[in-house]
């Protein structure tokens, strides 16, 4: 049946552990993105820092693009291409003219290589961890200010990353524009994603009665941080519909935005609200 008679969307989320060298990050990319297609996803979301997690945080300004141009976005519009899916670019650093600092810039390219969004994480992880584990993005990135909802023909995209997730009104906001289907590229850490990942991931899903890809980086990385994994894909009444819990791979399932539409119609919390 044609996805417009019967509105499924084959989606993927893509996991990964990537390192410090950017050429054997994209080439895993690409790979993954490929077996994604192979598998008859059309909507393809790369994890956050896909491209570069360097051993340090200010790695990622040395491999930074002017927006719309460079390797990584050349190569992004041409898996796009290659593959007829529409790809959610996880976050690559774009330079924004503030010296020392630049965007984690999540992109979203159509079919046809043509990019169709752009959202800048809002959300900058200032916190400490632990102890000994603690994270300063705001050294290193300049924070966005737009939240961000495409309408594509696979339905209208919202995209956000990572720490954003912890954040509710944004989310709501975002279904106020009638978002069906969230992409989240994220890079959750060991110990918070043990403890929240998954709680918050559905909980998102569940609120805004909307479809949630949430690809994660999921491993051990050069730098010695390690990351959650388990990246999922939720449906609108919060249930797992394909999920993975470590290693780079791919994480598939049909979106069915009849059922959501139905879902709503019968569940109408985003009519109902007060406040």
């Amino acid at each position: 049946m044609a996805i417009e008679d019967d509105k499924r969307v084959r989606a993927a989320a893509i996991q990964m552990v990537s390192g410090p060298n950017l050429a054997g990050n994209l080439a895993e990319a690409e790979r993954l993105v490929a077996q994604a297609a192979e598998r008859g996803a059309r909507l393809v979301v790369l994890p956050e820092n896909f491209a570069l997690m360097g051993r340090r945080e200010a790695d990622k300004l040395d491999v930074a693009e002017e927006e719309g141009s460079g390797p990584i976005q050349d190569l992004l519009a041409k898996l796009a291409i290659r593959h007829r899916v529409h790809l959610v670019a996880g976050t690559i650093p774009l330079r924004n003219g503030t010296p020392g600092k630049v965007r984690a810039a999540c992109l979203l390219f159509g079919p046809d290589g043509r990019r169709l969004a752009r959202y800048d994480k809002i959300h900058l992880f200032d916190v400490g961890v632990s102890d000994s584990e603690a994270y300063r993005e705001s050294d290193t990135l300049e924070a966005g200010r737009r939240p961000v909802v495409v309408d594509t023909e696979l339905g209208r995209i919202g995209l956000a990353v990572c720490y954003d997730v912890r954040f509710p009104e944004l989310f709501r906001g975002m279904a106020e524009q009638g978002m069906e289907i969230l992409a989240l590229p994220s890079a959750f850490t060991a110990v918070t994603g043990a403890a929240h990942w998954r709680t918050l991931v559905t909980a998102r899903a569940i609120e805004n009665l909307c479809f949630v890809v949430a690809p994660d980086q999921g491993g051990r990385h050069a730098s010695g941080r390690e990351t959650h994994g388990d990246s999922l894909i939720v449906d609108p009444w919060g249930i797992v519909l394909d999920s993975r819990a470590k290693g780079a791979g791919v994480v598939v399932a049909d979106l069915d935005l009849q059922r959501q539409a139905e879902i709503r119609r019968r569940f109408p919390v985003l009519e109902h609200r007060r406040i």
